[in-house]
């Protein structure tokens, strides 16, 4: 068993998959800024302290709404949204051999492929100040906006049990964005992402404590003049690994904590500083293996919204698939 835990701790599986579409569950500008709360959290998403090139596949479903709310949208304002939205991000990464500071340095790229439909009522402004309201519905799908990662810095102890890093992504406005849309595939800004992580999983017992969190600094939208503020994220996982099937299964709870530090502002902020915050909890459930010689990784899980202010409320179901190689 023991073995088969180190086998685990040695997997390169990816970082997180990022939302990214201008529809997602937060409060900024769209309901939602790059980082979907919860998508890293367990020692999936944790560096393995081993140089290799790792190939993932992660997908996303998303479903929500904001019945008796307003949001910001496509520089629109917009209530009673409901959201049904698929992602699916290709993330690559590699782990130089050479080490910096005693731990190794890893670089990647992650490029999405979302399809959503939006819809609600959207308030208008008519002639003389009257606002009008209709109904709106958008369909779009298509590339997102790409995530590079030019700097992760991982360490590990001896025995592979402890890991962790420090590591910096950066949001690239890629997507296709059009004012007066509700369904967009990029946030049309960017944003910046340093980031922390500790993964601790016991080969003896098979204990999982895994904590990420990070802090998200916007760009201005130019095209609403809507300057999103900056958020704070903290994800963590506890689960019990156990081996099953000539691998190693784990079931667990994944937890998450998002708050906005500052507001909105800009010309575009008509509804004010729109400061959000989100604090969420779910089930996850992971196997590992190998095939054909080669470390192989598997999540699925559930998240749900508990306490909401000024953001959507809804689900997200994840499924993550890693490949060492």
């Amino acid at each position: 068993m023991k073995r088969r835990k180190r086998n685990i701790l040695g997997i390169f599986a990816p970082m997180v998959i990022f939302f990214l579409i201008c529809f997602s569950v937060h409060a900024e500008e769209g309901g939602g800024g790059h980082y979907m709360p919860g998508a890293t959290a367990s020692f999936i998403d944790a560096l393995p302290g081993k140089p290799g090139l790792a190939i993932a596949d992660f997908f996303n479903y998303y479903d929500a709404s904001g019945s008796g709310k307003r949001y910001l949208y496509g520089g629109m304002i917009a209530g009673n949204l409901d959201v049904t939205a698929y992602s699916n991000t290709i993330l690559a990464l590699y782990t130089m051999p050479e080490k910096i500071l005693g731990g190794y340095y890893t670089m990647g790229v992650a490029v999405p492929y979302v399809w959503a439909d939006v819809k609600g009522h959207v308030h208008i402004t008519g002639p003389g100040g009257a606002t009008i309201t209709r109904s709106k519905s958008d369909s779009a799908d298509g590339f997102g906006d790409i995530t590079v990662y030019p700097f992760m810095l991982g360490w590990s102890s001896l025995d592979g049990e402890l890991r962790y890093d420090v590591r910096l992504g950066i949001y690239v406005p890629t997507g296709e964005y059009e004012k007066g849309k509700l369904a967009c595939l990029g946030k049309n800004y960017w944003t910046l992402e340093p980031a922390v992580s500790i993964s601790y999983l016991s080969s003896k017992i098979g204990l999982e404590l895994t904590a990420f969190a990070g802090v998200d600094f916007n760009s201005m939208n130019e095209d609403t003049d809507y300057q999103s503020g900056n958020q704070f994220h903290l994800d963590v996982t506890v689960a019990e690994h156990l081996p099953l099937f000539g691998g190693i299964i784990g079931l667990g709870a994944n937890g998450f904590y998002y708050h906005q530090m500052n507001g909105d502002s800009g010309d575009g902020a008509v509804l004010g500083d729109f400061e959000g915050y989100t604090l969420g909890v779910g089930p996850v459930l992971s196997y590992a293996t190998k095939i054909w010689g080669r470390n192989l990784v598997t999540e699925i899980k559930w998240l749900s919204d508990i306490d909401v202010e000024k953001r959507l409320e809804g689900d997200n179901i994840w499924f993550k698939l890693a490949v060492l190689f």
